[in-house]
């Protein structure tokens, strides 16, 4: 028997259908996981990432955000690609089961409504920096900090592309 194929525009779901399928799949016993970010421009950091938290449980929900949150947070000329096309490209990772965007600057309503087992985020964020951690251990879960490819970072592609664009 083959497995149904799952395009990545399908596993893109609302909040509202995403908390259903998560707590189906916790119905079913999986261990659900949820990693975050603006994920502009996505590179070998990124999916590494994804990957190692896709390690920590059954399944990965990916929590990304909107346009106009990435603007809030980084500033006019950000995001460079808009939230459909990187909630595409993540969609399409093997590791990822869900994308779902959120307008807010944080995830916070986002993983207070899904309730995930583990919050995995970036290297690069310090334990008492991790928004929804104290939620997440609240319920018994945990939260886990990725390891980090060094030198890999979207800021410096950037810097870089913008230097050999001169």
């Amino acid at each position: 028997m083959t497995a149904k194929f799952v395009t990545a525009r399908e596993k893109r779901l609302s909040r509202q259908r995403a908390v259903q399928v998560v707590r189906s799949a916790r119905r079913r016993g999986e261990r659900v996981v949820f990693s975050n970010g603006c994920f502009d421009l996505l590179h070998v950091g990124h999916v590494r990432s994804l990957e190692q938290a896709r390690s920590l449980g059954d399944r990965l929900v990916v929590g990304v955000n909107t346009d106009a949150s990435v603007r809030r947070i980084k500033g006019d000329g950000h995001p460079i690609v808009p939230a459909r096309q990187r909630a595409e490209v993540l969609a399409a990772l093997a590791c990822v089961d869900w994308v779902v965007s959120f307008p807010e600057s944080t995830p916070a309503a986002l993983i207070r409504a899904l309730r995930p087992d583990v919050l995995a985020k970036g290297g690069d964020w310090r334990l008492d920096e991790i928004v929804g951690r104290d939620d997440v251990e609240s319920w018994g879960g945990r939260v886990v900090r990725l390891r980090e490819v060094p030198g890999v970072r979207t800021s410096l592609i950037v810097a870089r592309a913008r230097r050999n664009a001169e």
